[in-house]
C-alpha cells in the first residue's frame, strides 16, 4: 500500500512581543530568542518523532514569525512560497493587548467577545469578522491545494507554519478537527488516496517541554 501524502501545520514561536499571552494579529513581529530556539526544536522533532527531513514545498504567512519560522525549520536559503491569505485575524481595538489589559480597556467588548467569539457573525471591535477570516483562510487553502498538488508526494510532506487561527482554519476545513494550536505545536495531516484529508497528529508538543 502505497503511504499517504502529509502535511505538516506549525505555529510559529514566540515573538518579541510574546505572542504567549498577548493578541498579535495584523502586526508584524520577530520570533524571539525562545521562539526560535522553539522552532530549532520542532525542526528536530519532525524528524525524530515523525520522520520528516524534507519538504515537497513550504509556505507560510508574510508575516515575518512566520517566514522566520519556516526558515529555521527548513534551513535559510530554502524558497518559501508566502500565502497572502494565511496572515493572522486582525484583532482590531485588542491588538497587542493581553486579556486583562482588554477587560480592563473595553470591559463591554470583552465581555461579548466571550460570549460571542466563535459566532460565525462576531467581529473584533474595529477589526475583522469571524466569518471574513474563515472567506479569507479558505481562499489561501485552495490555492496552497492547487500549488501543492505536483509536490503531494509520501516522500516529501508539504510544510506550513503560520497563525494559531490560520492553522486551526485549515485543520477544520481539510480534516474537520478542531485544534489548540499552542506556540510551536505540530499537527500532521494525512490524504488518503481518495483524496481526503485526516488527522494523523493534533496538538504535538513533546519538543517544547
Amino acid at each position: 500500500m502505497t503511504p499517504p501524502a502529509r502535511l505538516a501545520l506549525v505555529r510559529h514561536g514566540e515573538t518579541v512581543g510574546n505572542s504567549s499571552i498577548r493578541y498579535y494579529g495584523r502586526t508584524d513581529l520577530a520570533l524571539s530568542d525562545d521562539g526560535r530556539a522553539q522552532m530549532r526544536a520542532t525542526a528536530q522533532a519532525l524528524a525524530t518523532h515523525f520522520g520528516i527531513t524534507t519538504f515537497g514545498r513550504i509556505f507560510a504567512s508574510p508575516l515575518r514569525r512566520a517566514r522566520e519560522g519556516a526558515r529555521i525549520i527548513t534551513g535559510p536559503d530554502t524558497a518559501v512560497d508566502e500565502i497572502e491569505e494565511f496572515r493572522e485575524v486582525d484583532f482590531g481595538d485588542f491588538e497587542g493587548l493581553t486579556a486583562a489589559e482588554i477587560e480592563a480597556r473595553f470591559p463591554a467588548e470583552f465581555a461579548r467577545w466571550n460570549r460571542d467569539r466563535l459566532a460565525p457573525d462576531y467581529a473584533y471591535p474595529r477589526g475583522e469578522s469571524r466569518a471574513a477570516f474563515t472567506v479569507r483562510v479558505e481562499r489561501g487553502v485552495a490555492r496552497m491545494l492547487t500549488l501543492m498538488e505536483p509536490a503531494l508526494v509520501p516522500a516529501r510532506p508539504t510544510l506550513v507554519v503560520a497563525h494559531r487561527g490560520v492553522i486551526r482554519a485549515i485543520v477544520q476545513r481539510l480534516a474537520g478537527a478542531e485544534p489548540l494550536i499552542e506556540l510551536g505545536s505540530v499537527q500532521i495531516l494525512a490524504r488518503d488516496g481518495e483524496q481526503r484529508w485526516r488527522v494523523e497528529t493534533l496538538d504535538f508538543t513533546a519538543h517544547l517541554a
